[in-house]
């Protein structure tokens, strides 16, 4: 049962926790923007009033706030911490502008923090030691510790506020964009590192690091290949083949096993592809030859360049947006439904779960911005 607007699931009365439904509250919540947390354990819902937090594992409702009458075009968790950070949607109201970021304390039910900008923010994201903000062809990176600015990256056109930054401790990694088409920038925020990767000959429409930031997956605007690649020395590792008609790439994720990558698209399908055992080792064992000889693709090992077809697959709903994750034991989440893939013979996915969590009207409006 899956909901016909947008992959947002709608969690039914009897399915909800001890929270109020919305149709409790006499009408419809519409849903502004949807994401994950880092870990994939838990996502995070903006909505016309507010926002919701949903475990992912098991499914179920964690909490509601409702704190905004102009509604939450951008929200953001950090894992299952008290910090969250937030955009209004700046409609009908001046209070929570689409300029600013709010740092909001779910301890202290109030942002502590306000960061205000010249342009629109088009997107957020966090880590343990820094707030991202993601503008039209600016990043502001700042340390949470005194919310001060670590540094400024100047990007080409970035209107998908396309942007993916490192989770480990051990790791501060970003990607975003370069300047030139088919460019990616790689920042290594703690040594002062930029590292230029040509990704792809189009445009980048889709990127994911690994929580430890040792693997970066890119798209580009065509949609049929998925590239694999060191993100430190540009290396590319694996080339894996979505299909030959062009799609968009929604979302890109990388298992943190480092064995599985799924990409969801407007094509209507979920592609899991298995991401090669020997990578990482591969990555070592090359890197040197790579960077020497990187203009002569013949001097590399061929299957380094050939790209590869899915291992798993799974139908979804060509008119909804889905953002992918992944869950224990071969478990890949979407929002909108939850699919088990076999180990071992690959094929069809086999839907295990779903949940409603709102009741939606038929809109044409997008909510997940990709």
């Amino acid at each position: 049962m899956i909901s016909t607007v947008r992959g947002i699931l709608s969690l039914s009365k009897a399915e909800t926790s001890d929270s109020s439904s919305d149709e409790d509250k006499g009408g419809d919540k519409k849903v502004l923007s949807v994401s994950w947390n880092q870990d994939w354990s838990g996502f995070i819902v903006g909505t016309k009033t507010g926002f919701n937090v949903y475990n992912s594992n098991p499914i179920k409702e964690k909490i509601i706030r409702d704190p905004h009458v102009s509604g939450l075009r951008i929200a953001e968790m950090l894992f299952f911490s008290n910090i969250f950070a937030l955009v209004g949607n700046g409609y009908n109201s001046s209070e929570y502008p689409p300029n600013k970021v709010f740092i909001w304390d779910d301890l202290r039910n109030k942002c502590f923090c306000e960061l205000a900008f010249r342009s629109p923010v088009i997107a957020v994201k966090l880590r343990r030691e820094h707030i991202v903000v993601v503008l039209r062809k600016n990043i502001y990176v700042y340390c949470f510790k005194n919310l001060r600015v670590h540094c400024q990256i100047e990007t080409a056109k970035n209107p998908k506020g396309l942007c993916c930054i490192s989770n480990a401790e051990t790791k501060a990694i970003l990607a975003c964009p370069g300047f030139q088409q088919g460019q990616v920038q790689v920042h290594d925020l703690r040594r002062n590192i930029i590292k230029i990767i040509q990704a792809h000959e189009s445009d980048i429409s889709c990127l994911s690091l690994t929580l430890d930031g040792s693997i970066l997956a890119t798209a580009s605007v065509k949609g049929t290949l998925i590239r694999i690649f060191n993100p430190l020395n540009g290396t590319l590792l694996q080339e894996l083949r979505r299909g030959i008609e062009r799609a968009v790439i929604y979302s890109i994720a990388i298992s943190l096993n480092l064995k599985w990558v799924a990409a969801s698209s407007d094509k209507g399908t979920l592609h899991v592809f298995r991401l090669r055992p020997d990578v990482l080792s591969l990555d070592k064992n090359i890197t040197d030859q790579a960077s020497s000889f990187s203009f002569i693709r013949g001097i590399l090992p061929k299957y380094l360049y050939d790209n590869e077809r899915s291992f798993a697959q799974f139908s979804l709903p060509a008119s909804t947006k889905f953002i992918v994750g992944f869950g224990p034991e071969n478990t890949v989440l979407v929002v909108g439904v939850d699919g088990r893939f076999d180990d071992g013979e690959g094929g069809e996915m086999v839907e295990l779960e779903h949940k409603h969590f709102f009741s939606l009207p038929q809109t044409d409006d997008t909510i997940v911005d990709t």
